[in-house]
């Protein structure tokens, strides 16, 4: 499993390790935090396609879908 730190998610860098519709790599474009720094959605994007999504954050700890960076 990554350790992802919350507050270091906006614009970091990932690659789904199995790409649906010719989209591999991908960036975090927007985050948003309650009052207790808790993340309320966190919106992935496709970086070939500018498709956005959004996902729930700690779905990029699971590296059968995600590795960190761009491979």
């Amino acid at each position: 499993m990554h350790k992802i730190n919350p507050k270091k998610l906006l614009n970091s860098k990932w690659t789904a390790v199995s790409p649906k519709h010719k989209e591999k790599h991908f960036m975090v474009t927007d985050v948003e935090f309650d009052e207790e720094g808790q993340v309320l959605h966190c919106i992935i994007e496709a970086v070939l396609t500018k498709r956005a999504v959004e996902i729930q954050w700690f779905n990029l700890k699971d590296e059968q879908e995600w590795a960190f960076g761009w491979r």
